[in-house]
């Protein structure tokens, strides 16, 4: 387990805590001290996700609890805590329903799991958001609506209307608009990558070593103008030409994976991009990256081929959507919030 003390935070009575706040998910669980203004006074990482515990069901999440944050609630036994993530899925913790799109955090709040004895005190833990669209298929997320709870708490003015692009195995676009996420779309683009690289015929002709930074960033500009320039169902034949541009020689072995993360990524901003994430009644939407920042940068360069520059490319905003969620909930007063 890692321990991360912020600056402003070497002195606890200065900075009094009044919320635990935890991320948890499939892999990994993450808990964050957080004060009254709603900073982070000190947080830890575990790999205790819900398919790592050390025994099944409520005792094992009580003790990956006790591990990561127990010191914490014996200090402060009166703390109230808070959770999103995979630990309100049906295989969590205790399973907190999917809300139906629009939804703020308030929607949120009122539709919370709870567990009633976490460590002494109830646990609250986020739902996750559903979209159905009419004559589409459903889409779900499960923690991502808290991330973006606390990108709209970093800037407000994104409230009113914008995008916010989380990356990842499971990529999500959200609309925003009058501070409720309107809707969303999922692309496995991150999962699709992984499973072409490491159990296709693809993966045979892949280099483990890193392209020189130039033929990388061409053959991956490359994958993405293929995709931007292509044609209805061409996808799975531009997979393909990722293995002949490899035994033609025309790409080094190295390269290849970077032409198809380009290609995978193109086809996603192709698709979301045509959405509202590309305009809404003519106006430009703000896109707002959330999430880890080597993908998110990855993310901004492929936008920037497609003619768009990101609002702002954040990292992990859990904590401060975790944060406004117990605003919401009531767990925290909101005058100590107007405050920060």
């Amino acid at each position: 387990m890692e321990t991360c003390l912020s600056p402003a935070a070497a002195d606890l009575v200065t900075a009094r805590p009044a919320l635990v706040a935890l991320d948890w998910g499939t892999s990994s669980l993450r808990a964050f001290l957080m004060d009254a203004r709603g900073g982070v006074i000190a947080e830890r990482s575990s790999n205790r996700g819900i398919r790592h515990l050390a025994q099944p069901g409520e005792v094992g999440f009580t003790l990956a609890l006790a591990e990561i944050a127990g010191d914490w609630l014996g200090q402060w036994p009166g703390l109230p805590r808070v959770a999103s993530g995979m630990v309100g899925s049906a295989q969590g913790w205790r399973e907190a329903p999917y809300v139906d799109c629009p939804a703020d955090t308030g929607v949120l709040a009122g539709r919370a799991g709870r567990v009633e004895n976490a460590l002494g005190r109830p646990l609250l833990i986020a739902p996750g958001l559903r979209y159905e669209p009419a004559g589409g298929a459903p889409d779900v997320m499960r923690g991502e609506e808290i991330q973006i709870a606390g990108a709209l708490a970093m800037q407000p003015r994104w409230a009113k209307r914008a995008c916010i692009v989380l990356p990842g195995t499971h990529s999500k676009w959200a609309w925003i608009e009058d501070g409720r996420i309107t809707g969303f779309r999922t692309y496995m683009t991150g999962e699709l990558y992984a499973v072409l690289r490491g159990h296709s015929l693809l993966g045979q002709l892949m280099s483990e070593e890193r392209a020189e930074a130039g033929v990388a960033a061409q053959a991956f500009a490359d994958g993405l103008a293929r995709a931007r320039d292509s044609g209805p169902g061409d996808l799975s034949h531009q997979i393909f030409a990722t293995r002949t541009l490899g035994l033609t020689g025309r790409l080094p072995a190295a390269a290849l994976a970077d032409y198809l993360s380009g290609l995978l990524i193109g086809h996603e901003l192709v698709s979301a991009l045509a959405q509202r994430g590309g305009r809404d009644d003519g106006e430009v939407l703000p896109l707002v990256l959330v999430g880890d920042a080597a993908l998110s940068r990855r993310y901004a360069e492929a936008l920037a081929a497609f003619g768009r520059t990101p609002a702002a490319q954040l990292g992990n905003t859990a904590p401060q959507g975790l944060f406004r969620f117990a605003c919401a909930a009531g767990l925290i007063d909101e005058p100590a919030l107007a405050a920060s």
